[in-house]
């Protein structure tokens, strides 16, 4: 701009030095139009350079290439040193103060909230303006003492805190509960108490991975601000896509059911006056179609100051003087597009293994969501040096193009860098840039695997490398897959390649010990299945030997028994059947078959008569013709009972028994007919003198005298 100034005024001393009073008449402008055209403030006009130009005999053609050339050269950001008054994607901090306009009211709300309310919560969206909330508006605002009073108009005016302290959660957010737990009330501090701001709340779901260490710090928290005593005051900020999580812990969410702020999309009047504020504190000029655009571009978008805040910063890098245009407005991209821009030119500017490396660097400082949106990943400087690994040589080159990369992208306000930790400057980089974007979706599953191997190496690393906490089973397959496919290995750390070998080694070991823990029970297994085996098969022959001997033992007295019955035959047929019977029974040898036979063909024999010691012909049978019965003479010990045939009849016979006392149809012990002892015994005949009853059986037949009974008595 100051060369095409420079460029008009020579031409005018060209032609003569034509005065501006004379060029009007040609030009057809005022004279303070066109002396501000050669002022070099700003570019004039397309129309006013052609006339400039004209007035003084110079070409058009050339003149409207030469201003095309001069507006291009004017859109391109300029770094001349100059403070911008708008901080790009990096958030507003404490000593921003000044130029951190259009939260007026949240303010407020805010301070109020902290001093009615132990615990208070601050929830929006991502890119809503929470940190910077928090650090430009709530933090100078607590700090105005009592005399100063409230900036804000319907604010009250409250203690002073004693002090104020601001924190992140981070990897292990339990560490934050020692600072509380030392600080204890003094009944004669007359302050507002110690307020304790915890910004990105949410890194307590995403980087904190342990659910115990979660629910520590939770607790801790809410025990501090409720202790006896305490004089605490804690302010949360979290994101709206993580507040659900807070529920999780029942105590904490009770504890933020009243005590929670919603920070939704600004209003026009505020947008308008966080656009035109900063620029007005640092005599700036906002045109009022490019206020009216953004009004348009904002309106209803509560994750939109980010963007608003880095394309005013590109805008006013294209400033022309002192006027933030449409022209440097769209030159950066516009809302949606200047975040793109700025990235793009710095990978523009970037060698392709530069490229590679910004890619690498990127995704370690991005966590991707699981269910829920990505988020940024505060990363050590060491790590990022780290990746790739190397020898000396290689681990120093590798060091430098990190520092190279590191520089640019922190020159362009996309990364923020303090002395040990690299961080995204804010997550609307992630959204707002198509290549990152790209980057992570392209293997967001390799992605969300890598960052699982980095937080199990760095869990692994605190607890000086115990293999208990080395990877095994599927975790350790997927990701051996992952490091294979597409050499993924070349993205490790060191420590990320030593966890991952230390992990196979130690899965191989136990592989090796398992295998052969397998092989000795397997030859365990044999070895007790032969015993087994062994051990049947003697049981087997012993239970066969016992069979043998048991059936050596029944034939043994089945042949006894046998013999005996044919012993007994003669002298006691009844005995001697009945052995022969039991004998078969006990075991079918010929012997028992034989004295079977032999027994059962004897069918003479009908009964045996037992019961008595003397012989039977003492005292007789006495025998009644009419019925057929005969009684035993003295003591009635053998009774009879009638044959089959009538009395009278020529076969006069009867069954005689042995017993006493017996009624027809008894044996003589009382059983039932069928038993041993007692039986019917034998067949008797009436002697052909009539008094008299033969009975065979007693070796020859025997002639018993039969008595008749007394007079009078029974027979």
């Amino acid at each position: 701009m100051q060369r095409f100034a420079h460029e008009l005024r020579q031409l005018r001393a060209d032609a003569g030095g034509l005065t501006y009073r004379e060029m009007t008449r040609h030009a057809g402008y005022s004279v303070s139009v066109l002396s501000r055209a050669a002022a070099g403030e700003r570019l004039p006009t397309l129309e006013v350079a052609l006339a400039y130009a004209a007035a003084c005999g110079g070409s058009p053609d050339r003149w409207q290439r030469r201003w095309r050339e001069a507006a291009d050269e004017d859109l391109q950001p300029v770094d001349d040193g100059t403070p911008s008054p708008y901080l790009g994607l990096a958030r507003f901090e404490p000593e921003d103060q000044e130029r951190f306009f259009g939260r007026d009211q949240l303010i407020d709300d805010i301070v109020h909230l902290v001093h009615t309310r132990r615990l208070a919560a601050l929830v929006g969206a991502s890119g809503s303006g929470k940190s910077s909330l928090l650090r430009a508006g709530l933090i100078p605002r607590l700090r105005q003492t009592d005399d100063e009073g409230a900036a804000g108009e319907t604010a009250a005016p409250y203690k002073r805190p004693a002090s104020i302290q601001i924190c992140t959660p981070g990897l292990h957010p339990v560490r934050m509960l020692a600072p509380l737990a030392s600080r204890h009330g003094d009944s004669a501090d007359k302050s507002g108490g110690d307020i304790v701001v915890i910004d990105q709340f949410e890194d307590v779901f995403t980087l904190c991975q342990h659910q115990a260490e979660r629910a520590e710090f939770l607790d801790g928290l809410i025990a501090a601000v409720r202790r006896p005593g305490s004089r605490i005051r804690a302010v949360i900020a979290v994101r709206a896509d993580f507040y659900g999580r807070c529920a999780e812990h029942r105590p904490f969410a009770d504890a933020l059911r009243e005590t929670t702020l919603l920070v939704g999309p600004m209003p026009p009047a505020e947008l308008r006056r966080a656009v035109v504020g900063p620029a007005q504190v640092h005599g700036l000029t906002v045109e009022r179609a490019l206020t009216a655009r953004l009004m348009e571009e904002l309106r209803g978008e509560p994750g939109g100051l980010p963007l608003l805040s880095h394309v005013m910063l590109e805008t006013w890098r294209r400033r022309r003087g002192r006027t933030l245009s449409v022209e440097a407005y769209e030159a950066a991209g516009g809302v949606h597009g200047a975040i793109a821009v700025t990235a793009e030119e710095v990978c523009a500017r970037l060698s392709a293994e530069h490229l590679v490396l910004v890619r690498q660097v990127l995704l370690r400082l991005i966590t991707p969501g699981e269910g829920a949106q990505d988020t940024r990943r505060p990363v050590s400087r060491a790590e990022l040096e780290a990746v790739g690994g190397g020898g000396a040589e290689q681990e120093a080159d590798r060091t430098a193009a990190v520092s190279l990369v590191l520089e640019r992208l922190a020159r362009a306000r996309l990364v923020t860098i303090d002395e040990e930790t690299v961080d995204l400057a804010h997550e609307a980089l992630i959204t707002a840039w198509p290549r990152l974007r790209a980057w992570i979706e392209e293997d967001r599953e390799g992605l969300v695997t890598h960052r699982r191997l980095t937080e199990a190496a760095t869990v692994w690393e605190s607890f000086e490398r115990d293999p208990g906490t080395l990877y095994r089973g599927t975790r350790l397959a997927v990701i051996r897959e992952w490091v294979e496919l597409d050499r993924h290995r070349e993205e490790l750390t060191p420590l990320e390649r030593d966890f991952l070998g230390e992990s196979v080694a130690a899965e191989d070991r136990e592989r090796a010990v398992a295998a052969r823990r397998t092989r000795h029970l397997r030859y365990l297994v044999a070895g007790l299945a032969l015993l087994l085996t062994l051990a049947t098969a003697f049981g087997a022959m012993a239970v066969n030997q016992r069979h043998r001997a048991l059936r050596s033992q029944e034939a043994a007295l089945s042949r006894q028994l046998a013999a005996q019955s044919l012993n007994l035959a003669d002298s006691r047929p009844g005995t001697a059947m009945l052995l022969s019977v039991e004998a078969y029974r006990i075991a079918k040898t010929p012997e028992a078959r034989g004295a079977l036979l032999s027994m059962s063909a004897r069918r003479f024999y009908q009964a045996e008569l037992t019961g008595h010691t003397d012989a039977a012909s003492e005292g007789g049978i006495q025998l009644r013709r009419d019925t057929g019965q005969c009684r035993q003479g003295r003591e009635g010990r053998v009774v009879g009972f009638p044959a089959p045939h009538p009395p009278g009849d020529a076969d006069r016979s009867c069954h005689v028994a042995a017993g006493s006392g017996l009624q027809p149809g008894r044996t003589p012990d009382g059983h039932r007919r069928g038993r041993r002892e007692g039986r019917a015994v034998g067949r008797g005949t009436p002697h052909p003198d009539g008094d008299a009853f033969r009975l065979p059986g007693f070796g020859q037949d025997r002639r018993l005298q039969s008595r008749r009974p007394h007079r009078g008595g029974r027979r």
